[in-house]
């Protein structure tokens, strides 16, 4: 199969967007949208730089940089047939471990127009509890004062401020990227705190110089293995080092609040509004919370790949009756959105073959994901006095998958959570199973003061450490 490549010149590309955080999706989702619009003569001003700030980014940007910042995405289709694109929006790449001013200085450019990210939603570093942003961590005290030399995104994005109001470079707008509620005004409560505590004076030139609109972004992107990257270099005919995979399913919704101007993305496909709440409430409660909901109980019955478990009738009934009995009633649709269908494709892009997502990947930084996926509706069903059964199973599993490592089949496993405190680690292995609820993300609610709730978790939490999943599941659907 052979990637289809781009026709337009990369010379002629000049950069407008600065992007920080050059994973699987960001590669999938904007540099596909992007690429596409710089066939337009007129757009091609609005390239991408991409900035990596981890150490941990070095072969990404190095297998990266071996092949011109080039590299191949499959799109993988519910009906099997796929296709390949050799995607030549990345005109840039910096690590900003090897050139910290290099970074400093491309958030500065005049040319840059956009500062975008993907930095994951525990990225923002935001107190589980109180979702204030957290001044106290040790990283962000360091780049407090050392303003020149930051370590965090906060820092960089600073300091490159800093140098945009000293050099006259122009106003220019923040776009989340990451999967959280109104990421756009998160983005914005942690960028102008963290400046509001280093710079004054540069906090007054932020509130009339940077614009952040909340977008909504949706593509199933799975990370990429080697044994993927063989496969997928095998179907292409490339010698890609860095390919990337998707499900052909593709959305992003965006606030029309650009600040210095912006991309004619609305010409690949982008949708602009006045108001993306609508769309991220759909998308955060049934794509985001089911892919959480699926992935604990799925992990813990011994399936480690997402069309696998969706082939577990269990599962799927698991999933269709919370979207449509939990979730559902606190889902407005958005306008020309036909809610039952949205939720059926949901089941279809969950089964596709093709993209064979991991469950492992799903379950990753659940720390992170409930706050923003799940509890928003929860305080909803507790304050409705709802049913909460198959919320107390979720909450029940995820315990059981934290302090046992080992699932239904008897395989061990290691967890994924880079965000679990030492605070977090004593409640999880508590014997208490009530002490579970303090955890930080559902302290918010104090779901161990809510009777009805705390009843059916800790019944649950018996009947999985007794039985296993697969009988507690089957008790529990309708």
């Amino acid at each position: 199969m052979t990637p289809t490549s781009y026709q337009y010149q990369r010379e002629n590309i000049r950069t407008g967007i600065v992007h920080i955080g050059v994973g699987n999706f960001h590669r999938a989702h904007q540099q596909y949208y992007t690429n596409l619009l710089l066939e337009n003569k007129d757009q091609q001003q609005w390239g991408i730089c991409g900035i990596a700030l981890l150490p941990s980014d070095e072969k990404i940007v190095q297998d990266l940089r071996s092949q011109n910042l080039d590299y191949t995405l499959t799109v993988c289709g519910r009906d099997g047939k796929d296709e390949v694109y050799t995607i030549g929006s990345l005109t840039e790449l910096i690590w900003g471990i090897e050139d910290p001013k290099a970074v400093i200085a491309k958030i500065a450019d005049p040319a840059v127009k956009i500062i975008s990210l993907t930095i994951t939603e525990g990225g923002y570093n935001l107190d589980k509890e109180t979702n204030e942003f957290n001044l106290k961590d040790e990283n962000i005290q360091y780049d407090l004062k050392n303003p020149v030399t930051p370590k965090t995104v906060f820092g960089f994005i600073a300091e490159g401020l800093r140098q945009r109001k000293k050099n006259d470079s122009g106003r220019i707008t923040i776009l989340s990227c990451d999967n959280l509620q109104h990421n756009g005004n998160t983005a914005k409560r942690a960028f102008t705190t963290f400046i509001e505590a280093q710079d004054h004076s540069l906090a007054d030139w932020v509130k009339t110089n940077v614009s952040f609109p909340n977008s909504m972004v949706d593509r199933i992107t799975p990370a990429t293995t080697a044994q993927d990257i063989e496969r997928l270099n095998q179907k292409s005919g490339s010698n890609d080092k860095a390919p990337v995979y998707c499900e052909d399913f593709i959305q992003w919704v965006i606030e029309d609040q650009f600040i210095a101007g912006r991309p004619e993305w609305e010409k690949t496909g982008v949708e602009f509004t006045d108001d993306v709440t609508a769309f991220e409430n759909m998308k955060l409660s049934l794509l985001n919370a089911s892919h959480t909901l699926l992935s604990y109980p799925s992990f813990l019955k011994g399936h480690r790949k997402v069309d696998q478990a969706m082939e577990d009738e269990s599962i799927v009934r698991l999933i269709r009756d919370f979207m449509n009995i939990d979730i559902t009633p606190y889902v407005p649709a958005p306008a020309h959105t036909d809610l039952d269908l949205y939720k059926q494709t949901l089941i279809e892009r969950f089964s596709n073959h093709s993209v064979s997502d991991q469950v492992s990947r799903l379950c990753f930084d659940g720390i992170s994901k409930f706050p923003v996926y799940i509890m928003h509706n929860v305080i909803k069903m507790i304050n409705d006095d709802k049913d909460l059964t198959r919320i107390a199973f979720l909450i029940a599993s995820y315990r059981h998958y934290l302090k046992y490592k080992t699932d239904d089949k008897g395989f061990s496993y290691d967890i994924g959570e880079p965000w679990l405190t030492k605070d977090d680690q004593a409640l999880i292995n508590s014997d208490k199973s009530v002490d579970f609820l303090d955890l930080s993300p559902f302290k918010s609610i104090e779901l161990k003061k809510v009777n009805a709730f705390v009843k059916l978790y800790d019944q649950f939490v018996k009947d999985l450490k007794n039985n296993g999943v697969a009988p507690v599941l089957e008790s529990i659907l309708n």
